[in-house]
């Protein structure tokens, strides 16, 4: 049978016992309390260091200063790479050679994009105008 416990509640066991409160310190709360903010000040740092890398080897440039960029990180990666795969004891197979500009690409698919939008009324008025005599030589 259950007996009535110090305070008027009935005591069911050892699960049932209340458990002691334990107050955090105030270094921990502060701690608790500040490491959101410092987790936001680490991401935002790396973030802007990133924004700024990117800048400064000039990827937030014109496409002629983006090509140079990826020109002088195709010629310093590999290097890079065969150090630490090297210091590592990795073995990589090696790298494809690929004849393949990214910003060639990017610019002609840019250009199509604006030589269709540029003649883009013309042909409307073209279109528009084929329709009108489709429509009148249904009529007749």
């Amino acid at each position: 049978m259950a007996t009535a416990a110090p305070g008027g509640r009935r005591d069911r066991g050892a699960a049932a016992l209340p458990r002691p409160r334990h107050r955090p310190s105030p270094a921990a709360v502060m701690a608790a309390r500040l490491l959101p903010a410092v987790k936001f000040v680490i991401k935002g740092s790396l973030a802007g260091a990133a924004v700024y890398m990117a800048y400064d080897q000039g990827l937030l440039g014109s496409g002629t200063q983006g090509a140079e960029a990826l020109r002088k990180a195709q010629a310093a990666l590999p290097p890079a790479i065969q150090e630490w795969t090297s210091y590592l004891g990795w073995e990589l197979p090696p790298t494809p050679k690929f004849d393949f500009s990214p910003s060639d690409s990017w610019n002609k698919g840019v250009q199509t994009v604006m030589s269709a939008l540029s003649v883009a009324p013309t042909r409307a008025c073209e279109y528009t105008v084929e329709g009108w005599k489709y429509v009148k030589d249904l009529v007749k």
